[in-house]
């Protein structure tokens, strides 16, 4: 990039800032959940969407980060995706139904998904390679301490003056950052004249969506109804159009022959495994706190808070470990701990005391610090020479599996519970049950660690002989 250096870091502090509070919106309705199902008197499967399609547009979105990158200024980014972030905000407030909150959280979530992975490659465009780890450290503390203090500042939030005022909080602070940016932002670099195929986005849109919608559609269909089957075989079948019609393309919209290094491949698996169970928690803790265990949406929020606190701690030692002792390492420990975290989950009951589930919840928060922003860095240093290509890629898988996560654990809890989530024996049972499935992914992603993972160097010494 050819701007002075102070330009440079007006440029990353904003967009850090804008991507501190875009992250907020992506969890922070969790909390309310019970709430949504209250007021729009709807299912906690069809309540979820309100998180879950979220999840899924910015996985949707994801794809277009290196196209977006490359053929449009810092400045124009900058202000598209807060503005169409600020009039999804609006439109959650006022919303009237779900369908209409889900609307604005479509909107919010389309300027999630083009700051996030930006910020990304602009930090990663600037840094030089050996100081990627560090500066990832401190980025990740940062995107980190945004939904920790969001999560529980939404919980008094919700309890004390209801879930719409989350929204007035984004409404406020997008319109200071778009009035910040208009003083502070001055990139005009030039731009490449870089293609969009527009009929790889359809495709890329409606296999998502599909399979998403029939995954959610399981726990109120059954597996054999054709609101499940169709969606997924139409979604299946247009991924496999998406993914051949990349490799044809002269400038695809998401450049997938990057899988073709294993060593990128293992590091998105991880990445993708990771991702999902820490959706899927986001998702199952409040209800289970608030639906299961008829405890207060505060509640839920102090219980997450000091594991929330702890990953932004790990998020600085993880990549610190990496410098002394090695990627792999670093990555087991995590993993160990994650599956320790998961293992005290199957012991929840009603009973379960604030104390209890804080300290667990906290053992698995450090687990996903150490192992996050170590493997993401180790993961596109596979491929340095095509950062916006590796970001885009990673940045997509990892946020689709988050998307299935999310919502696809809230149906696994209501199917073993016997069909639907309420304060009684079986949605605990339903819980346990889960958070089994959870530590075998996790105990997976120990395996393609312990084969595949290891310092950058001793792989290319290795490649070399």
């Amino acid at each position: 990039m050819n701007l002075k250096l102070s330009s440079k870091m007006q440029l990353l502090v904003l967009f850090t800032l804008a991507a501190s509070l875009v992250c907020i919106s992506q969890s922070i309705i969790t909390t309310g959940i019970v709430y949504l199902m209250s007021d729009f008197s709807v299912s906690s499967t069809q309540a979820q969407w309100s998180y879950s399609a979220f999840l899924l547009v910015v996985g949707v979105m994801i794809p277009l980060s290196a196209f977006i990158s490359r053929r449009f200024t810092a400045k124009a980014i900058f202000f598209f995706s807060l503005i169409i972030f600020l009039v999804g905000s609006i439109i959650c407030y006022f919303s009237t139904s779900l369908i209409v909150l889900i609307i604005g959280r479509i909107l919010q979530a389309i300027g999630n998904g083009i700051i996030m992975p930006y910020v990304q490659i602009l930090l990663l465009r600037t840094v030089p390679e050996e100081k990627w780890q560090t500066y990832m450290g401190l980025y990740g503390l940062v995107i980190a301490i945004a939904p920790v203090i969001g999560s529980f500042l939404g919980g008094f939030v919700i309890t004390l003056y209801g879930w719409r005022n989350l929204f007035s909080f984004f409404t406020i602070s997008t319109i200071i950052l778009l009035f910040l940016g208009a003083i502070f932002v001055k990139d005009n670099e030039p731009t490449e004249d870089y293609p969009l195929d527009w009929l790889s986005v359809i495709l890329s849109i409606i296999g998502c969506a599909g399979i998403m919608l029939g995954f959610t559609n399981v726990a109120d269909y059954g597996l054999t109804h054709y609101r499940v089957i169709l969606p997924i075989i139409i979604g299946i079948i247009t991924l496999i159009l998406f993914v051949k019609r990349q490799s044809k393309l002269e400038h695809p919209l998401i450049n997938l022959s990057i899988l073709k290094n294993k060593y990128f491949l293992v590091g998105t698996a991880f990445i993708s495994i990771l991702f999902a169970g820490l959706n899927a928690c986001s998702a199952i803790i409040p209800i289970f706190i608030q639906g299961i265990a008829y405890h207060s949406a505060i509640f839920s929020a102090s219980v997450l808070l000091p594991g929330g606190l702890l990953i932004i701690v790990f998020n600085i030692i993880g990549p610190l470990l990496v410098n002394r002792i090695g990627i792999r390492k670093v990555l087991i420990m995590g993993c160990i701990i994650s599956m320790i975290g998961f293992g005290t989950m199957m012991l929840y009951t009603q009973e379960s005391s604030f104390e209890f589930m804080t300290i667990t919840q906290s053992v698995r928060f450090i687990g996903v610090g150490l192992a996050l922003m170590p493997a993401t860095t180790w993961t596109l240093s596979m491929v340095s020479d095509k950062v916006e290509d590796g970001t885009a890629v990673n940045n997509t898988l990892r946020q689709i599996f988050a998307a299935i996560g999310s919502s696809m654990v809230v149906v696994v809890v209501a199917i073993l519970a016997g069909g639907s989530i309420g304060h009684n024996s079986a949605s605990v049972t339903g819980f346990n049950q889960t958070a089994l499935i959870l530590l075998i992914l996790h105990i997976v992603m120990l395996i393609l660690t312990i084969l595949f993972i290891d310092d950058k160097e001793k792989i290319e010494h290795s490649n070399v002989d």
